[in-house]
């Protein structure tokens, strides 16, 4: 039970990391939406752009870990990427997967109910434990089991918003939608707990393995760039629309890209959905005190069981080894007795 308390103490200090600088992303961004009311940034540019200070911020800490020596850096970097193409396309798997996700929730986003996508869409966390199961061979308890439903259900409520009437037909697909939500989904779990046991499964950096995947994810994205937004781009220029403020959210973003990955190294990927969870829950009440948001009963419910649910998931197991000894001891009594 020491050990197990010891685990969670430390697992602590990175989730809350994580968390804070999810919530200065996402305060952030609320900011420069509004300041910003006329003019739009190329989404798929700001996406790049970070895998790029990503990149340049993982090989930053590669250089810190050798001690300034830049031929040690240089020697390390050329062997880990140059020379490791097998890692790098090890490391391309997640990098399409989270690319077809993307692509597959905007498919479900229309041709959906906004509600209806909401809800369907938080069945990527209990994906996520199965996969952990099924490929890190993880066991879960019933309560943990319980508290990933849990938390599944505060999230919906905690982002649920009331449907809005209105006069605009749009033609749906409701079948489509299912189908591309799954899709979604599955993609969710499975890169995430893929890039998890990557990262586990090997003595390389944490930092190195950031390089190797987020260089895949500049390919695929540039990729998307121009088959998306080619004409804007090519228009307005590629750095059309950005502001200090549009740059803060770039660097921000970045770090938090850096953070979860520290969580998916040091705990593991339910951790990091738990983390994203609480971050929602303090954006949410930062956007109170800053734009004066009104919180909704349905808010206070939603973050009322993403809490419960943070708490109950952070129980140790129960050992049942110890539960099991005096039934087996009671039984050689009896065997004893009746001879």
């Amino acid at each position: 039970c020491e050990r197990e308390r010891e685990s969670v103490c430390v697992c602590v200090p990175h989730q809350c990391v994580c968390v804070c600088v999810c919530v200065c992303v996402f305060v952030c961004v609320c900011v420069c939406v509004r300041e910003r009311e006329r003019e739009c940034v190329c989404v798929c540019v700001c996406v790049l752009l970070t895998s790029v200070c990503v990149c340049v911020c993982a090989a930053g800490r590669v250089a810190t870990g050798a001690s300034g020596d830049w031929g040690r850096c240089r020697s390390v970097l050329v062997s880990n990427i140059i020379r490791s193409p097998v890692e790098l396309l090890k490391l391309s798997v997640p990098s399409v997967v989270y690319a077809v996700q993307n692509n597959m929730a905007f498919v479900a986003l229309s041709n959906l109910d906004a509600a209806l996508y909401q809800v369907t869409y938080q069945l990527k966390i209990p994906c996520t434990a199965l996969c952990m199961v099924l490929m890190l061979s993880r066991s879960l308890s019933r309560l943990q089991w319980f508290s990933v439903f849990m938390l599944c259900g505060g999230v919906t409520l905690v982002q649920w918003t009331p449907p809005q009437a209105t006069k605009v037909q749009v033609e749906q697909n409701p079948f489509l939608g299912f189908v591309a939500i799954a899709i979604a989904v599955l993609c969710s779990g499975f890169a995430g707990v893929y890039f998890e046991k990557v990262l586990k499964s090997s003595d390389t950096s944490l930092w190195v393995r950031n390089i190797q995947m987020y260089l895949s994810g500049i390919v695929v994205t540039l990729i998307g760039v121009f088959v998306t937004d080619g004409a804007q781009v090519l228009e307005k220029g590629f750095f059309y629309g950005y502001t200090p403020w549009v740059c803060l959210v770039v660097l921000l973003a970045s770090a938090g890209g850096l953070y979860t990955s520290v969580v998916v190294k040091y705990t593991d990927n339910i951790m990091k959905g738990f983390s994203a969870a609480a971050a929602i829950v303090l954006s949410t009440v930062a956007s109170v005190v800053l734009f004066g948001l009104q919180i909704t009963a349905t808010f206070l419910g939603g973050a009322l069981l993403v809490c419960v649910s943070i708490y109950l998931y952070g129980l140790p197991k129960q050992d049942t080894s110890r539960l099991q000894k005096p039934s087996a001891d009671a039984e050689d009594t009896q065997k004893l007795m009746a001879a």
